[in-house]
């Protein structure tokens, strides 16, 4: 999880040249796997789901983005096309910035500089916490650890949350493992009061316990 300030900082930036600020409906499309890479992009409000396609068809989602992260950044490092897509799951507005003004930012504002590398650091270190999770854990303390991260527990203060409607097939994608027993960990927890759902999810502290314990 990011630091609190950090967190502020990137939730408040508002870029001021290159830049063109977007609303976005659910399930609408932000780009998609192997378009022209060129932008960079801000979230203000909203989620949005990153997915890849392999080239036998299948679907896998790598990841849930909300306010105050960042995504596309690959164009910053030569990277020529888009490698994932990115899809709305609520209503979004982000900010759209162009590589050469993302560039001219990083060289010439170096607060925003600062926080930016944090940001990429943070999510660094997301991304080997979600390699060791996928190692060494169950698929029931995955599927927890997802539902918490998803609520954004310990953000800001955070202790729970609601999570906006989400398939079972993305939960699965998500965690590695099957629908079947994604549903069933998911009734699991609604017996046991970690969890509330009818639609949206409501993820309670508790659901921490399942990290805990075993």
């Amino acid at each position: 999880m990011a630091p609190m300030a950090a967190t502020e900082k990137r939730r408040n930036f508002v870029p001021t040249a290159g830049r063109a600020v977007i609303s976005l409906s659910i399930k609408q499309l932000v780009f998609a796997q192997g378009d022209i890479s060129d932008s960079v992009f801000h979230i203000q409000s909203g989620k949005v789901r990153l997915t890849v396609v392999a080239t036998s068809g299948k679907e896998a989602t790598i990841g849930i983005l909300s306010d105050g992260d960042f995504f596309g950044e690959g164009c910053l490092a030569g990277q020529s096309h888009r490698m994932y897509s990115v899809t709305a799951i609520t209503e979004c507005t982000m900010t759209s910035i162009d590589k050469k003004s993302m560039l001219d930012m990083i060289h010439r504002e170096p607060t925003f500089c600062d926080t930016f590398v944090a940001y990429l650091l943070a999510r660094n270190i997301r991304y080997e916490a979600d390699l060791v999770d996928q190692l060494f854990n169950s698929s029931e303390k995955r599927l927890a650890r997802a539902l918490l991260l998803l609520a954004q527990f310990g953000k800001d203060g955070k202790t729970g949350g609601v999570i906006p409607k989400i398939s079972q097939k993305t939960l699965a994608e998500m965690v590695g493992t099957t629908r079947s027993r994604i549903n069933f960990f998911m009734n699991r927890f609604r017996r046991l009061g970690f969890v509330r759902y009818d639609g949206e999810i409501e993820v309670r502290n508790s659901l921490l316990n399942v990290l805990l314990y075993d």
